[in-house]
């Protein structure tokens, strides 16, 4: 009966042994070339096709509206009347005709004025073909319009009456303020 006992947990010691190998042998197991494969799914998974596919759709996610607006857009420029020539957000002077922000995120943008209604930073988007061809992209950087209008910051006052005027105007808002990072 001992020798049957001892045969019989020598042979469940094998059976287990190869069951874990077989297991270990079908299990994702990385081959070094940034891949992974599985084995019992007979199929291969890129790793670096999947971290550029995970980096488009986050690209893509950021030029997604959050929401959308309707207003008047009018234009000005640092000399206007009633403007200082500074930011009212970041105080920066713009009296040297700078009409573009580098923002982290979206790069070279327009720089607009808003109410209240968009927090400072934030980023909209909006078309307006007789200024421009291409879709404009622009951050709140200043203050001094009623509701939801925006008024865009152009290189004097003589070119906002000429080239901008005042128009009634659809955006959407890409970004509500910069992110605030907690210290």
């Amino acid at each position: 009966m001992k020798k049957v006992t001892t045969q019989l947990f020598k042979t469940t010691k094998i059976l287990l042994l190869l069951g874990v190998l077989f297991t270990l042998q079908k299990v994702n197991v990385m081959n070094g070339l940034g891949k992974v494969s599985n084995e019992n799914l007979n199929k291969t998974i890129d790793l670096t096709a999947m971290a550029v596919k995970l980096n488009e759709i986050q690209m893509a996610d950021k030029y997604y509206p959050l929401d959308t607006f309707t207003g008047d857009l009018t234009g000005y420029g640092a000399n206007c009347a009633l403007c200082s020539g500074k930011l009212g957000c970041t105080g920066q002077d713009v009296r040297d005709g700078t009409t573009i922000y580098n923002d982290t995120d979206y790069g070279d943008v327009r720089i607009v004025a808003s109410s209240k209604n968009l927090p400072c930073g934030s980023v909209i988007t909006f078309d307006a073909k007789y200024i421009s061809d291409e879709p404009i992209t622009a951050i709140v950087l200043d203050r001094g319009v009623l509701g939801n209008d925006i008024d865009l910051l152009v290189p004097s006052e003589s070119y906002a009456l000429k080239n901008v005027g005042r128009h009634k105007l659809t955006y959407d808002v890409l970004r509500f303020g910069w992110e605030r990072k907690e210290s």
